[in-house]
């Protein structure tokens, strides 16, 4: 079977980068198309295979500030053609790459990590009064044109896979159509034998994020301002300067770190703090898999994989809330051994055996 592959962009390991890895593991010969690669960002899995990229790949400073550039997505996701000959397309997708036109007699499975947010429900997270004028002032304009092309590219679809029901849930709300649901997975190869025994734990929380508006980054910082303890925050993004500019002293920025820096982390942790609404949420099960309990806001994708036996919820996106979560976080009530068992039921050869069953349905 050939086989075309599309990812959105590639500037970053995260988790669509992981689910994307695993498609790369199913077809080590397919090549990638996306709309902007950054050479060395991601896994060698993905990067060993020809790479294919837009227009957009050609600007200056492009990998620092792609998503400034979101007008012009739509035209750069039209531009990419497809010249391999192509029984499958299959495409991990949260913004416009499932717009990419498939071959003729070509099938193509989107894998979708959720629609785009930033022009549906969290519109106003991204665009909202606290953003730039001049980048609100361009999101409200180009919001109609946007959704209009984003429901149009679903007719170059064959079958939606959604990461999670709560995907699966917007899906039907924004695309009127029905999906299939495919949790993502953790990669529990990576957490050594931390599954037979957690690392000894520390004097802090931590948390493993975008600095992007829906993460709530905001909201954890203010809470910690307020209750003096020490928050270890990793990772990067659009909203760095900001959320360094309303942080205390005990609030730690750690920047990125390797895979085996973040796993340290998360295993010496008290516990891992989440905020935000997730489509799904991988850091949580990471967090799990590295012997640590999770403080989740109480929506979205976390619904789905966590409970009371391996998180502490909060109920309001308020930092009261969340203060009142951490006072009464108790790591002790958290069995190391039910943390690990959850894990192990999002693993990677799950993942693929689920998307390969999928694959042949759909191919026969």
């Amino acid at each position: 079977m050939k086989v075309v592959l599309l990812h959105d962009w590639l500037t970053g390991m995260r988790g669509g980068e992981r689910v994307l890895e695993a498609f790369c593991e199913l077809f080590p010969e397919a090549p990638l198309y996306t709309l902007i690669h950054k050479p060395g960002s991601t896994s060698s899995v993905i990067e060993n295979r020809p790479i294919t990229t837009s227009f957009l790949n050609k600007i200056p400073g492009i990998f620092e500030g792609y998503r400034k550039f979101l007008p012009l997505f739509p035209r750069a996701a039209d531009s990419l053609k497809i010249v391999e000959d192509a029984d499958l397309v299959l495409s991990s997708s949260h913004c416009v790459i499932k717009a990419v036109k498939k071959p003729e007699g070509a099938k193509h499975i989107s894998y979708i990590h959720s629609p785009m947010r930033y022009i549906y429900d969290q519109f106003d997270s991204y665009f909202g009064k606290n953003s730039p004028w001049l980048q609100r002032s361009v999101a409200h304009a180009i919001r109609g044109s946007l959704t209009r092309y984003d429901l149009k590219s679903n007719k170059n679809v064959d079958r939606m896979i959604a990461n999670s029901e709560f995907v699966r849930g917007r899906i039907s709300k924004f695309y009127h159509l029905d999906s299939d649901v495919v949790n993502p997975f953790v990669s529990l190869e990576d957490f050594g034998d931390l599954g037979s025994g957690g690392a000894e734990k520390e004097d802090f929380f931590v948390m493993v994020t975008a600095f992007a508006p829906n993460k709530r980054v905001d909201l954890a910082i203010r809470a910690f301002n307020k209750l003096g303890w020490t928050l270890k925050i990793i990772g990067s993004g659009q909203q760095e300067k900001y959320l360094k500019s309303i942080a205390e002293k005990n609030i730690h920025f750690l920047g990125s770190l390797s895979r085996s820096e973040v796993i340290e982390n998360l295993a010496k942790a008290q516990a891992l703090i989440f905020p935000g609404v997730e489509d799904f949420g991988i850091t949580p099960l990471e967090a799990l898999a590295a012997g640590t309990p999770v403080i989740a806001f109480k929506a979205g994708g976390v619904l789905e994989t966590l409970d009371e036996t391996v998180a502490q919820f909060f109920s309001e996106p308020t930092e009261e809330a969340l203060i009142d979560a951490l006072k009464k976080f108790n790591a002790q009530k958290f069995s190391h051994g039910a943390l690990w068992s959850r894990a192990e039921r999002y693993s990677k050869e799950k993942f693929k055996n689920k998307i390969s069953e999928k694959i042949k349905e759909v191919m026969s």
